[in-house]
């Protein structure tokens, strides 16, 4: 059953209103806290499949170009269904599409198909997309505009602690099991690897049938609880973006369409760090840790986010927030530079302070690219959520780049993107700020 929300004189309409929902927003955390958690179970799988499939880090890595290109391929039809649904009936039916990605893990882990698990995470990414399209815009605009990174970043707070939690939890259930090395793989018959397989590929069915009817749950919740909605429902599909009567186009906006670019390349570089970390902290010369000891680690690198997004949703009520994520990427390069070139506790500290400066750059970055948008707001943010497709591509290229120098090394790809969000957060975000002042 499709839920939508109705538009009657009784209802309130929100764009920018003068003091924020608390009610409102705190329903709305609940959605960021689900997606994070989910989103970070994938740096739990990846050393998973990988073991269990006997995969190199470019085929690993393919776990997480099929959950983000989803990013790309739906977020434009996202887009659509919130100006269909509304802001509200799109997040019931993103946590039901949601569910149906999390019950697909029962049949992929069965069989034991990596193919079966990377269309489920597929399908999972496509009901996360319809959150984000729908939550991130209904988060900003549920108070006054100058305080909508602020109002951003303590959802965004909550994602983190879905983030920070997430690998304790895969941790404790997923990477119970010890698995066999490559070398006793390799004289396994067929049916003893399938064998093998399907019994590693067992310890998902519980964690993702429990996230399924949690899911489910949450679905109807939402279906029956009254929300505000929004007043600028719009749509971005390619050859209506100059339909507006006002001659208008997101294509007409820079900081946008570099916000874009910012949102593709932060996204790309937290989940390369994120998802190479397990194997990160098990080399000989960073931690020799077990899979299961360094998915303890991994919440720190995630935590340190949650951490930062309390502190930067203070700090941007005090400070530009052009100055908070141009430093705070300046910050995140060093640390990523410090670590390739050191090794032990050094390098692997390092990398999990990275954490902390991320925390501040996804909701900085939407809010400097959403801003003076007006009716293009909901284009401009399917054009935001669809650059989350970084997620999916920049992982890859570290991928094959660590099958060939390393992972260690590999972390270069990260650290440009740092120098590039760094470019962004003091020039786009400064025009930004001018802009909207003229306004």
């Amino acid at each position: 059953m499709a839920i939508g929300v109705g538009t009657t004189a009784a209802t309130t309409q929100y764009s920018g209103a003068r003091k924020t929902d608390i009610r409102a927003m705190s329903i709305a955390t609940m959605l960021f806290f689900m997606w994070g958690f989910l989103t970070c179970l994938n740096d739990i799988l990846i050393p998973h499949l990988k073991g269990i499939f006997d995969l190199n880090y470019g085929q690993a890595m393919l776990v997480q170009f099929c959950f983000f290109s989803s990013y790309f391929i739906f977020a434009l039809p996202a887009g659509k269904l919130v100006e269909w649904r509304g802001y509200k009936g799109t997040m019931v039916i993103g946590l039901l599409v949601m569910a149906a990605g999390a019950f697909l893990f029962l049949p992929a882990s069965t069989a034991a198909s990596f193919a079966l698990f990377l269309s489920a995470l597929v399908i999972l990414a496509a009901g996360i997309t319809s959150l984000q399209v729908a939550a991130n815009p209904y988060v900003a605009n549920l108070g006054p505009p100058e305080t909508s990174a602020a109002r951003l970043n303590l959802a965004q707070a909550f994602n983190s602690f879905g983030t920070f939690v997430a690998p304790f939890f895969g941790g404790a259930l997923i990477l119970s099991s010890t698995q066999a090395t490559q070398e006793r793989l390799q004289s396994f018959s067929a049916a003893a690897l399938q064998q093998y397989r399907m019994e590693q590929a067992s310890s998902v069915r519980l964690p993702y049938m429990g996230i399924g009817l949690t899911l489910v749950l949450l679905a109807i919740s939402f279906a029956v609880l009254k929300m505000p909605t929004m007043d600028f429902t719009r749509d971005i599909r390619p050859g209506e973006l100059d339909a507006d009567t006002t001659g208008d186009s997101i294509w007409k906006h820079p900081v946008l369409l570099a916000g874009a670019l910012g949102i593709f390349v932060y996204v790309g570089a937290e989940v390369s760090i994120g998802s190479f970390l397990v194997n990160y902290f098990g080399l000989p010369d960073i931690a020799a840790f077990s899979e299961r000891t360094a998915a303890k680690y991994v919440s720190l690198y995630w935590g340190g986010a949650m951490i930062g997004r309390f502190i930067g949703s203070w700090l941007l009520t005090k400070l530009k927030t052009s100055t908070v994520l141009g430093t705070a990427a300046v910050v995140a390069f060093g640390l990523v530079v410090m670590s390739i070139l050191t090794h032990g506790h050094t390098a692997m500290w390092a990398i999990l302070a990275v954490g902390l400066f991320n925390s501040v750059m996804f909701p900085s970055i939407f809010t400097v690219g959403l801003s003076g948008l007006g009716p293009l707001t909901s284009k401009g943010s399917s054009l935001m959520v669809a650059a989350i497709v970084g997620g999916a591509l920049i992982p890859l290229a570290e991928g094959h780049l660590a099958d060939k120098i390393g992972v260690q090394h590999a972390f270069v790809i990260p650290a440009v993107c740092y120098i590039y969000i760094a470019l962004f957060g003091y020039l786009g975000g400064r025009r930004a700020e001018r802009e909207v002042g003229l306004a």
